[in-house]
Order: C-alpha cells, then sequence, then structure tokens
C-alpha cells in the first residue's frame, strides 16, 4: 500500500515532466537506460568471460573468451554462406567477434548485447557497431529492421516465463530469418538430436533419461546442471526439447525451415561443431525460405580457405551422428 501511494505521484511527476520539457525526457530516458545496465550487468563479467587482459594492453575480450573460442568465423561463415541477405544483427553478441567476421565477409552486422562489460571490450572490427540491448525488455530498434538475425548460444540465457517475449522481440525486428542455436534435448527431426548430459544435474541424468522422448521441459531450475559455485551453468535457465523450442517459435510466429537445416548440419559437422550447436532456421511467415547456398561456389571455396577450413579434418563423431540422422542417403 505504501508502495503504491509513494509510486503514484513519482510517476506521475515524470510523465508532466517528461512531456513538458524536451531536456527533461532525455535525461530520464538516460537514467533509465544506465540504471537498466547498473542492474543486468551483475552476471556477465569478470567471472563469467574469464581473466582480463593486463592493464595498460589494449583490451579485445578476454585472455579466455576469444574469437576462436566461440566459433565466431563459423557462425559468420554459414550465415554469409546459406542465406541472400546483407543487414543482419547478432542478439547476445558480447565482445562482437562474431559481428567483426560477419563484416569481414560483406555483411552489414551490428549486434547487441546485456553486457556492458563486454561490449566495453569489444573486437577491433565490431566497435562502433555493437550496443547494449536486452532481449527482456524492447531492443532498441524499429520493426523489421534486419534481414536476419542470430542468437547463438544465447536463448538459454532467458528464464522459460520470459522466453516467449524474447521470441516476440526477435520476430518484431526481423524482416526475413532467425538463425539461434540451443543447447536442446530429444529428437530432431532436421537433424542430430539432443542429450541430457552437462544440461541437467549429474545425479538427475538417469531419472531424465527414463523420462524418454514424450518428456519436453523445460527442465526445473533444481535440476540444471551448476558450475562450482552452484548456478546454473554459464547462466543456462531454459533446457527443453527441440520439439518445445519448436513450438515456442511457432507461437511467436515463426516457422521452421527443415530444409535449410539439414543442407546446414553436413557443413557444421566438416566444421566440428555438431557437438557444440544445436540448429534452428526459422522465418517469417512473407519470407521465402531459402534453396541452395547464398554464394557462388567459386567465393564460398576463397572465403574457406582463407579461414582455413578448407585445410580442417572433420570430426568422424560428429560425421557419424549427421549420417545417423539422415540415413545412408547423405
Amino acid at each position: 500500500m505504501i508502495r503504491r501511494r509513494l509510486a503514484a505521484p513519482v510517476r506521475r511527476a515524470l510523465h508532466d515532466g517528461a512531456t513538458r520539457w524536451p531536456w527533461f525526457r532525455r535525461i530520464v530516458s538516460i537514467g533509465a537506460r544506465e540504471l537498466e545496465r547498473a542492474l543486468h550487468d551483475d552476471l556477465y563479467r569478470e567471472g563469467y568471460f574469464g581473466d582480463v587482459a593486463p592493464t595498460g594492453v589494449l583490451q579485445v575480450g578476454t585472455d579466455e573468451y576469444t574469437r576462436s573460442f566461440t566459433h565466431a568465423d563459423e557462425g559468420a561463415y554459414l550465415l554469409w554462406r546459406f542465406f541472400p541477405v546483407r543487414r543482419t544483427l547478432d542478439v547476445g553478441c558480447a565482445f562482437g567477434f562474431m559481428v567483426e567476421a560477419e563484416r569481414e565477409l560483406g555483411l552489414d552486422a551490428r549486434g547487441v548485447d546485456v553486457s556492458q562489460f563486454a561490449l566495453d571490450r569489444a573486437a577491433l572490427g565490431a566497435r562502433g557497431h555493437v550496443q547494449y540491448g536486452n532481449l527482456g525488455y524492447r531492443l532498441p530498434f524499429r520493426r523489421g529492421s534486419f534481414e536476419l538475425v542470430s542468437a547463438f548460444e544465447t536463448l538459454e540465457h532467458m528464464p522459460p516465463e520470459a522466453v516467449p517475449h524474447a521470441l516476440r522481440e526477435l520476430r518484431r525486428i526481423t524482416s526475413g530469418y532467425i538463425v539461434a542455436t540451443i543447447p536442446s534435448f530429444g529428437v530432431n527431426e532436421n537433424g542430430p538430436g539432443g542429450w541430457f548430459d552437462v544440461k541437467v544435474r549429474p545425479e538427475r541424468l538417469e531419472h531424465y533419461r527414463a523420462l524418454g522422448d514424450a518428456y519436453d521441459g523445460p527442465v526445473p531450475y533444481e535440476d540444471l546442471y551448476r558450475d562450482e559455485h552452484g548456478r546454473p551453468v554459464e547462466g543456462h535457465l531454459t533446457i527443453a526439447s527441440f520439439r518445445w523450442w519448436t513450438r515456442a517459435f511457432e507461437a511467436a510466429g515463426l516457422i521452421r525451415c527443415a530444409a535449410v537445416e539439414r543442407r546446414m548440419h553436413p557443413v557444421l559437422a566438416q566444421l566440428g561443431l555438431t557437438k557444440y550447436w544445436n540448429l534452428y532456421v526459422l522465418r517469417v511467415p512473407d519470407a521465402p525460405e531459402p534453396t541452395g547456398e547464398a554464394r557462388p561456389r567459386d567465393e564460398i571455396a576463397a572465403v574457406e580457405h582463407r579461414l582455413g577450413f578448407d585445410a580442417r579434418r572433420a570430426d568422424p563423431d560428429d560425421l557419424d551422428r549427421v549420417r545417423a540422422a539422415f540415413g545412408d542417403a547423405r
């Protein structure tokens, strides 16, 4: 009751001041934004990203969280190769490594992240193209601003109750496609399935395996895999099945692109990423499903050579999982 009595006049005064004086509106807006950054930057700092470079050294990322570690070149290459787009946004961009890699491939890439700590240490090629944005609220872009939005290893950081809003926000800002990788379990109709290992607590593994393919999750908070501090590992809060995530995307007005995922999975295996990335490709209803590859074969070969992908030996386990998913046809 006391809170309500205090909040109403404060809210009214702020509204009246913002309506009357443009400069006051600007101050309030800046203050609200900076307060939001301060309140939501407690997790994604040094302890999350690893050690910071020594004082006095030009900081790009951290000593442990690098462009190679995040598979930024591989992610940028996949988007460039399979989607006929130019303007992209990477949500959860952290230090902007994938934004940098995409821009090197000629894409007009931008990025947003909730961690001001990471943004302050952005990759050199991403600086000026990354900014603060909180997917749990409203991202600072107009409807349909980007042809493609990527969210690599990002959406699992949202609690289950926040996922519907987050997906609607992704849907709002894209005019074409969404490419996401999300730790998932269970059957995947479009490629290799997922697993419970390193997603649920070890002592609960057998329980979840015994539930069978009918279980969709999300896994309750108390059963999530923990780090050495007893917190959900890497801030993962929503661990669910491929089927659960697909229904969530559909509820947000997005259509899963089965054929595109099937074309991408053998390339993921060649790059050694099958074991790391559970893939989802979505489109808005008005966007055509991409067919084939978006770049000429000679350009693809040149980029693969420049990035060293043509000399990379595929992981046999990844290839076996893709073959098992698609049968002998692949």
